[in-house]
């Protein structure tokens, strides 16, 4: 009822704006009451609205936009693509230097034998993919996700969702689909020999940032391994430096057979990818012919921005940066109305004692220059993504309005 009441008086002070009442009109939206902030301009840390109000933003497009809103290098990268071509066949036909460079650095940066990488359009796309490829790569149909899980929302990776109500709107999904908790040791023994793969997210996201804890992941593998599934880890958000490893699951000594990734990996434009060994991935292409196949995966300017991006990342110190960051947010983020602080490096999110809080918080740090978001699945929680390339002192000056925000809250309760 807050959010709702909030928007509609929101609303109603924006009825002049006819930038407004057009995308209300024009474009769709995904939510009943989305924050409508008018952008002009984004920069570093800063998206600027067209009064002139500017905004922390402590979501990252979230967690896309890793080196920062029009990171320099990154516009460059593009702008100098944009002159030589901008698409010239579907993914996997054409040699593109982008694209192969970015492979080739990926393979390089992840244990060996992972050394093909297939890109899609987005991170939704490439579980599709990897899915699909699971099946044709052990003959098997059945495949395990994880209860309170979120892996995209095209028709596959919906069917992996682990929450029903999200679900039953648009069923039937695929079959064959079962449902494990996440971090139960007891669960592992209903991935069976009729089982194709486990698709689990590293550091599960929409949940509330819950870590595997207990070797819970190398445990899921053994399991794999002995059954003959493959473990697939969705690494759309953990991924691209964000916890202080290029893949989260590097922090968890953990080799998938298959890693999901986007997000990041862009530095702001669309892109999705998947990585596995060069004789799981060749199944895509024979028996059939196309086995996935897309126009445009892997795309010149996207995988020029991308190959930036990583490029930045991996040559500099962002990553250890995420970790000592995520103690100064620790550090300043202390309040009563604060539960806990789960997550990892620079993906974190804040446990309110309730929803209510957490949606007040959200709302009023955007009226405060703050961008914060919410998660899917855990409405108590509050997403702080932040760009990687974020200063102390923007960290410390966001921190000081959440803490004022949250000491007024209490005050009024």
């Amino acid at each position: 009822m807050m959010i709702k009441n909030l928007f509609y008086q929101k609303l109603n002070n924006l009825k002049s704006n006819s930038s407004s009442n057009d995308f209300l009109k024009y474009q769709a939206q995904t939510s009943p009451f989305p924050l409508m902030v008018d952008v002009k301009k984004a920069k570093g840390s800063y998206i600027y609205d067209k009064s002139g109000k500017k905004y922390l933003d402590f979501v990252a497009g979230v967690s896309a936009c890793s080196v920062g809103h029009c990171n320099k290098k990154v516009i460059s990268a593009i702008n100098k693509q944009a002159k030589k071509y901008l698409h010239v066949m579907v993914y996997g036909e054409f040699i593109t230097d982008a694209a192969l460079e970015l492979a080739k650095i990926i393979s390089k940066n992840i244990p060996a034998g992972l050394t093909t990488t297939y890109f899609t359009n987005s991170g939704t796309e490439a579980i599709e993919a990897s899915i699909k490829l699971a099946r044709r790569y052990t003959g098997k149909k059945k495949i395990i996700g994880a209860e309170k899980a979120y892996h995209g929302s095209t028709l596959g990776s919906l069917t992996l969702m682990g929450m029903e109500e999200k679900k039953k709107p648009f069923e039937p999904l695929i079959p064959m689909v079962d449902f494990i908790k996440y971090n139960s040791i007891n669960d592992i023994s209903k991935i069976d020999s009729d089982t194709a793969c486990v698709v689990l997210e590293t550091i599960q996201g929409s949940a509330g940032f819950i870590k595997p804890k207990n070797n819970y992941l190398n445990l899921v593998k053994k399991q794999c391994l002995k059954v003959g599934a493959l473990l697939i880890l969705d690494e759309i958000q953990t991924g691209i430096g964000r916890t202080g490893k290029l893949f989260g699951f590097q922090n968890f000594a953990c080799v998938p057979d298959i890693i999901v990734y986007g997000k990041g990996l862009g530095g702001g434009v669309p892109i999705g990818a998947f990585t596995t060994t060069k004789e799981k991935m060749d199944v895509l292409h024979k028996n059939p012919t196309l086995g996935h196949i897309t126009t445009f995966g892997g795309n010149p300017l996207v995988t020029a921005a991308a190959l930036q991006t990583i490029k930045i990342i991996l040559n500099s110190n962002l990553m250890e940066k995420s970790l000592e960051y995520e103690n100064i947010f620790r550090n300043n983020l202390k309040h009563k109305l604060i539960q806990e602080i789960r997550g990892m490096g620079l993906m974190l999110c804040l446990i309110m004692k309730n929803s209510e809080i957490a949606n007040s918080l959200v709302l009023r740090a955007k009226e405060k220059g703050l961008i914060l978001f919410w998660l899917l699945i855990e409405k108590k929680a509050v997403r702080i993504t932040p760009p990687l390339t974020i200063s102390k002192k923007e960290i410390s000056l966001g921190c000081e309005i959440i803490i004022s925000i949250l000491n007024s809250i209490e005050s009024e309760c």
